[in-house]
């Protein structure tokens, strides 16, 4: 679907799909309150979480300055059943953004209860279970595990399947692979919180890495005056490959029970704010940036003001490499990821064969806090 023309009003989504858009509260409705860690909250919104420290005795480093933490000895298994670090973990991941481990060996069922722990310990609606992909789901055939198992909660990251289902739109195309960036199913009117990738099968030649680049970097990369700009905005996301996908191979896409009560039916379109707090940290993410939006629009103005928002907004993602960090997989190797504050991208650019189980957990609706902070604010860093 594509906006109306340049020199008309971008049409608002359908009367459902404006009901998503979260209430801005002001101060004067909704006093303000001080939070333990100081941070200025509204009494409508949760206050952010402090870690603990529980994972302080295990080895890890951060990968970069912005973005990214490395345990490169810790096995999963070996805290899943202590819900205070499955708490700072969930804590960590969202102020690192992502979190990556060697070697591990935990099964996908244990895989799906750490995905849905991680959200549930740190707040998300009961409601909110884990997500089951439109597309790449169970009816694609693709086991999950060694005894064949079919499981809907589980998207197969497959190099096969995508070469299939897209014909070479993605590997080997002569196209920017910068414009590959993107946060995991915005589309969905209650999106993801946080996401856990296991690479099982890695290319036999070389190649196949994931960059991840920091939401809240990009927001306090703009200036006052844009980022007071993109706090009134919203964008509505939208997704129609897989309605065109599944026109074309005669595929059965899955409309109902996506995860959440909210999230059905094929239109595959919300409107969201284009910055949006994480409610762990309190902290504010440019949200409304990437390929999520590529075939949407920005909310409430033209088609060409539209047009030149997104595109910036995709630069300071793409063309910022110190807001990026580059992960080499190795069998095995995992990665979770807060899909709030975080974009990523796969690097296309080998041959063999490569996959993945990737379990995404449902959170909130997303929404904007005027009493949040950006993170170099929290970090004292501005």
């Amino acid at each position: 679907m594509a906006p109306p023309s340049a020199d008309t009003q971008v049409e608002q989504p359908t009367p459902a799909l404006q009901a998503e858009v979260p209430y801005r509260s002001t101060t004067a409705t909704h006093p303000l309150k001080k939070t333990a860690g100081g941070l200025t909250q509204s009494a409508q919104f949760p206050a952010p979480l402090q870690y603990s420290g529980t994972l302080d005795n295990y080895e890890s480093f951060d990968v970069t300055s912005v973005i990214g933490r490395e345990f490169p000895k810790l096995q999963l298994t070996e805290i899943l059943q202590d819900n205070a670090k499955v708490r700072d973990l969930a804590i960590l991941v969202a102020q690192r953004g992502v979190v990556f481990f060697r070697n591990q060996d935990i099964n996908i069922e244990d895989q799906k209860i750490l995905g849905q722990k991680l959200g549930e310990l740190t707040g998300k609606p009961e409601t909110s279970k884990l997500h089951k992909h439109a597309l790449s789901n169970s009816k694609r055939g693709i086991a999950v595990d060694e005894n064949g198992k079919l499981d809907d909660e589980v998207s197969v990251i497959s190099s096969e399947q995508n070469k299939k289902l897209y014909q070479g739109r993605f590997f080997g195309a002569k196209r920017l692979a910068a414009e590959g960036w993107h946060a995991d199913i915005t589309f969905e009117r209650i999106p993801s919180d946080y996401a856990i990738l296991k690479i099982i099968q890695t290319p036999e030649d070389v190649g196949g890495d994931t960059l991840w680049a920091s939401g809240y970097e990009a927001f306090d990369r703009l200036s006052p005056v844009w980022q007071r700009f993109a706090e009134g905005l919203t964008a509505t996301h939208h997704q129609p490959n897989f309605n065109k996908v599944a026109a074309e191979h005669g595929l059965e896409l899955l409309e109902d029970d996506r995860g959440a009560p909210e999230n059905k039916g094929n239109d595959f379109t919300a409107s969201h704010p284009v910055v949006r707090t994480n409610p762990v940290t309190g902290w504010k993410s440019l949200f409304g940036t990437g390929h999520q939006v590529h075939a949407g629009w920005i909310d409430n103005v033209t088609e060409t003001e539209s047009e030149v928002i997104k595109a910036y907004f995709n630069r300071l993602i793409a063309e910022n490499h110190d807001l990026q960090v580059r992960f080499r997989w190795n069998k095995n190797d995992l990665a979770i990821w807060d899909n709030r504050s975080v974009f990523h991208t796969a690097t296309n650019d080998y041959q063999g064969k490569r996959q993945g189980n990737r379990v995404v957990s449902l959170g909130e609706k997303p929404f904007y806090n005027p009493a949040s902070r950006s993170r170099r604010e929290a970090l004292g860093l501005a």
